[in-house]
């Protein structure tokens, strides 16, 4: 490594293109001082970073580069002194979730109410892993909890609590020629388009499987973002057919704005787990994981 904390504080002090004296003043150093510094740093870059103009050092084309880097180093070291200092102040009462599915929001957010009343000294965040693949980064300890229905291979190690069984539905329009159905099956795809969450987009990483049945071939498969309202605005215009989960179409169904569809005589249902660390055994994340089951056993999905 040729550069240290130091030199990345040399960095954001003259990210504004000031003077050495300026940024000596903010550094509480003198000014011949960090002049030597920036030489020797810039001698072990093997290229100056600031053109001199004048008093006045102006980032150049290595500089640019550079200093914008430094100051966003510097503001996650900052960040995580902070986090430590919490930690060691009150012990590690934060609670990071995640979950595969957006519109989960609306299963979290009264446990979180009730966690925080329970415990007003925790601090839960909902946060996003990358690629979706929830198990992953809880074995490499970027979230606490996940929320998921989909079991990648990294899930046969970690912990999972049975949550709730939902019910995939197909989503038509009430004019559609599925409405009458009591159900319907892999070959009804064929000629309709598709409407679909960007999650099981199959060019994703980690992408969701298909929720339609094996060997089901539709026409067309249209991915939007994640929002129910879109799909279900277009699936209401004749626009093609949706799947969604049970409880996420249930408000729409009352509405009567679109109709669903069992798919297969016996459904198509699927299983939402609780994941957590095998090793992980804080009470603030047992409690919050209780929480949601209490709350699903209660026959709650929303």
């Amino acid at each position: 490594m040729n550069l240290d904390v130091r030199d990345l504080e040399l960095l954001d002090a003259l990210a504004g293109g000031g003077t050495l004296q300026q940024a000596a003043d903010r550094l509480f150093v003198s000014q011949p001082a960090l002049s030597q510094r920036l030489l020797r740093m810039e001698e072990r870059l093997g290229t100056p970073v600031f053109d001199r103009v004048g008093r006045r050092l102006v980032p150049n084309q290595a500089g640019a580069r550079l200093l914008p880097r430094a100051s966003r180093i510097l503001a996650d070291l900052a960040a995580a002194e902070r986090e430590v200092s919490e930690v060691a102040r009150s012990g590690d009462r934060h609670i990071r979730v995640s979950t595969q599915c957006s519109t989960t929001v609306s299963w979290l957010t009264p446990v979180m109410r009730e966690m925080r009343k329970a415990r007003p000294d925790n601090a839960i965040r909902v946060v996003s892993a990358s690629d979706d693949d929830l198990a992953d980064a809880l074995l490499t300890q970027l979230i606490d909890v996940a929320v998921l229905t989909k079991l990648t291979p990294a899930a046969a190690q970690v912990k999972l609590t049975h949550l709730m069984d939902d019910e995939m539905l197909a989503v038509v329009a009430s004019e559609h020629r599925w409405a009458t159905r009591k159900y319907v099956a892999g070959p009804d795809f064929a000629t309709e388009n598709l409407i679909l969450y960007d999650g099981y987009d199959q060019s994703r990483p980690n992408a969701m499987p298909l929720p339609i049945p094996p060997g089901a071939r539709p026409d067309r498969i249209t991915i939007v973002p994640m929002l129910t309202e879109l799909v279900v605005e277009l699936v209401a215009a004749g626009e093609g057919v949706g799947v969604l989960p049970s409880w996420v179409i249930a408000p729409y169904l009352a509405r009567g704005e679109v109709t669903a569809v069992r798919i297969g005589p016996r459904g198509d249902t699927r299983a939402w787990y609780a994941a957590t660390r095998t090793d992980d055994e804080r009470a603030h994340i047992l409690d919050f994981v209780g929480r949601l089951v209490s709350h699903f056993a209660d026959g709650r999905t929303g």
